[in-house]
C-alpha cells in the first residue's frame, strides 16, 4: 500500500498541508461516533494518505465530468494528545515509509486522541470557488461545468445541515509552503521525517495550538509596527483568526508533503522568526538576509508550477 502512495506522487504537483487536530469533545455530538470509530481502527497514517491520493486520482478520471468528492466517506487523521502518557506522534526522526505503515496509532486509548477529519466535500467546494473567482466564461464551464458545481453545492449544504460544520480543519498549498505557516513552528518542535527508497517522502512538524498562537500573534504585533504593508502580515492575521476557532487543547501539524525531498533539512521556521525579530529591532540588514534565505529556498519550488 505504501508503494502505491509514494510511486503515485511522482509527476504530481507538490502539495503541503496545515492541519488542526482537536479533542473529541470539540466536535458536534453527531460527529463523534464516526471519529471514535476511526480512532479505534488500527489504520496507519500511510494508509490514510494512500486512500486519499487514490480517491483524488479516481475523481480526475471519473466518467461524467464530476470531479468533486461525494462525501460517502470522510477520512480521519489521528494523533495522540501531547499531554497524554503517549508522546506526540512522530517525535522520532528518520522513520521509513514502511515503519509509518505499521499500526501504532490505533493502539492509543480513545480519550487520548486528537482528530482531524479530511472534510473533502467542504474543501473541494472552497477550492472550486477560489478557482472560479479568477476564471469566467467558456473556460470556467470547461474546467468545472456549472451543473457539477450546483450538484456539489447540494452536497455541501447536506454536510453542513447534518454535521453543524463551522470550521475547516485543513489548509492546503501547492508548489510551496506559505511563509506565514512557518511562524507557527520552531526548531525544537517534534517532527517526523518519513523516508522511502532513499528519498524523503514527507516531513511533519507539530506544535500545541497555544504555542502556535503565541508565536503568530507575536509575529503579527511586530509586523504591524515594523512592516504594515507586508503581504505576510495579512496572511498571518488570517492564520491567527483561523486558529482561534479551535479548541485550546488542539495540535497544529505542518505536513510538507513531497516538497520535503527538495528542501529538507529546512531552516524556514528559524528564518521567519529571525526576520521578524530583526524587523522588531530595526535591523533591516538582518531582516533582508533572512528573506533572501527563504527566497533562495522556495522561489525555485514555486517556479516549477510554470515549468513545461
Amino acid at each position: 500500500m505504501t508503494g502505491n502512495l509514494y510511486r503515485g506522487q511522482a509527476g504530481l504537483p507538490f502539495s503541503s498541508a496545515l492541519r488542526v487536530y482537536e479533542p473529541l469533545m470539540a466536535f458536534p455530538e453527531e460527529q463523534r461516533p464516526a471519529l471514535q470509530a476511526a480512532g479505534a481502527r488500527a489504520v496507519s497514517r500511510a494508509a490514510v494518505e494512500n486512500a486519499e491520493l487514490q480517491a483524488s486520482l479516481g475523481r480526475i478520471t471519473r466518467p461524467g465530468g464530476d470531479p468533486f468528492p461525494t462525501g460517502r466517506t470522510d477520512l480521519v487523521r489521528v494523533l495522540p494528545a501531547p499531554d497524554s502518557s503517549t508522546p506526540l506522534a512522530g517525535t522520532a526522526t528518520g522513520r521509513t515509509a514502511e515503519e509509518t505503515d505499521g499500526g501504532g496509532q490505533g493502539e492509543v486509548a480513545a480519550p487520548d486522541l486528537l482528530y482531524c477529519p479530511s472534510q473533502l466535500v467542504l474543501r473541494a467546494g472552497l477550492a472550486a470557488n477560489a478557482l472560479m473567482e479568477g476564471i469566467h466564461g467558456p473556460l470556467a464551464q470547461l474546467l468545472i461545468p456549472e451543473e457539477q458545481r450546483d450538484k456539489h453545492q447540494e452536497r455541501i449544504d447536506l454536510v453542513k445541515a447534518r454535521g453543524g460544520v463551522t470550521k475547516v480543519h485543513t489548509r492546503a498549498s501547492t508548489w510551496g509552503i506559505p511563509f506565514s505557516w512557518f511562524s507557527l513552528f520552531q526548531e525544537s518542535d517534534p517532527r517526523d521525517v518519513v523516508e522511502s527508497g532513499g528519498r524523503i517522502v514527507t516531513v511533519r512538524v507539530w506544535a500545541k495550538i497555544e504555542d502556535a498562537l503565541e508565536r503568530v500573534r507575536y509575529a503579527v504585533a511586530n509586523l504591524a509596527l515594523a512592516a504594515p504593508d507586508l503581504d505576510m502580515l495579512d496572511d498571518m492575521t488570517q492564520l491567527t483568526e483561523w486558529l482561534e476557532l479551535f479548541d485550546p487543547h488542539s495540535v497544529v501539524e505542518l505536513d510538507y508533503g513531497a516538497v520535503a525531498d527538495k528542501v529538507y533539512p529546512d531552516d524556514s521556521p528559524m528564518d521567519v522568526r529571525l526576520g521578524i525579530e530583526c524587523l522588531a529591532e530595526g535591523d533591516m540588514t538582518g531582516a533582508a538576509a533572512a528573506y533572501r534565505r527563504l527566497a533562495s529556498r522556495w522561489i525555485p519550488i514555486r517556479q516549477l508550477a510554470r515549468a513545461s
